[in-house]
């Protein structure tokens, strides 16, 4: 097994930017559960992968997204866990206190499982995301009070006296060669995050593209909350990542297989995106 040593991996450049993608678990889905439009392919199985993703600066530390605590993977049925997001940082030599800033795509369970495990990092969420699942709304409807954690929300509010939560409003630039830009669609204030990497700009779609086939096809995925919006996202996808920019969805497996791994490790759950 190769010793990961994460600072010789940091780009050398100013502005620019190493991507990782780290898949924490998977499971097995029919693609009518997954797809808002059925086809022939609706009875067939297909592989959900669960992500987190690290860009790494010179200076800075930035994790996309959280995943799913080990305490709510214990109880999800035909989860496959592979281990806690901070474990997986474990493995790339990575303390949770290393995370400067934890970006959090949207709010959905599966993308804020371990915030409270995070001491340090600033947490940047887009107010209209904040505000929906807060407001009178969310917790009338029966579908999203299983996709929310409530709890993880009052950690970010709360952490250090609320001082650690950063509101975003639409597109910003928050560090030299990084910016969110608020797309809508799966969620409320559903935000994607653009990169600047050695080998072009990588866009971090997480659930405004589920799949490949998401953006690539025009081809929603089941669970969202405005379909228009579903479609301007893949749109503002595709410029964002124009010319020779490279799309990450958020839960395909493909992800593994079209990045080299970090380590030659078997089993390994980290890639190099750029």
């Amino acid at each position: 097994m190769t010793e990961i040593v994460i600072d010789a991996l940091r780009p050398a450049v100013a502005g620019t930017w190493t991507v990782f993608a780290l898949q924490y678990a998977s499971r097995t889905a029919l693609r009518s559960k997954l797809f808002h439009q059925r086809d022939e392919r609706s009875t067939e199985s297909q592989t959900v992968a669960y992500y987190v993703w690290l860009a790494l600066s010179k200076t800075r530390t930035v994790l996309i997204d959280a995943g799913i605590s080990p305490a709510t993977a214990e109880s999800t049925d035909g989860l496959d866990y592979h281990g806690s997001p901070i474990d997986l940082l474990g493995e790339l030599g990575l303390a949770p206190d290393d995370i400067d800033t934890c970006i959090l795509t949207h709010l959905h369970y599966d993308h804020t499982g371990v915030v409270a495990e995070l001491p340090t990092a600033r947490y940047v969420v887009q107010r209209t995301e904040h505000e929906y699942w807060t407001g009178p709304w969310a917790a009338r409807i029966t579908r999203e009070q299983w996709l929310h954690s409530r709890a993880d929300t009052e950690h970010i509010e709360t952490a250090d006296r609320g001082t650690r939560l950063d509101l975003v409003d639409g597109d910003l630039v928050l560090f030299p060669g990084l910016s969110v830009h608020a797309v809508g669609g799966h969620t409320a204030g559903m935000q994607v995050v653009r990169v600047n990497t050695d080998r072009g700009p990588v866009v971090l779609a997480s659930d405004a593209s589920h799949f490949y086939e998401n953006f690539e096809d025009d081809s929603p995925f089941a669970i969202l909350h405005a379909l228009p919006d579903m479609y301007g996202a893949f749109d503002r996808i595709r410029e964002l990542a124009a010319g020779t920019g490279t799309v990450v969805p958020g839960h395909d497996p493909l992800v593994r297989h079209r990045f080299p791994a970090v380590t030659d490790a078997p089993g390994a759950h980290a890639v190099i995106i750029g």
